[in-house]
């Protein structure tokens, strides 16, 4: 079995911050909360906003699970 990859984008102005697993797009999210549903819809059911903010296979750029907006 091979280990999932997820990765968020640095925060945007205007589309919040976006989400990649195994290299294709999902969409993108304004929180942690948005964050574990586009992941439950992805599969992997049961997780909540704890388990997402400390899943080690997540790679959070620009921020990690506290930041949601851009800072100029």
């Amino acid at each position: 079995m091979t280990e999932r990859s997820v990765t968020i984008s640095p925060p945007t102005r205007d589309e919040g911050r976006r989400v990649w697993v195994d290299g294709n797009l999902l969409g993108a999210v304004h929180s942690l909360s948005g964050l574990t549903h586009l992941l439950q819809r992805a599969g992997w059911e049961g997780l909540d906003e704890v388990d997402v903010a400390n899943l080690p296979i997540i790679e959070w750029y620009g921020g990690g699970p506290e930041v949601w907006s851009r800072r100029d």
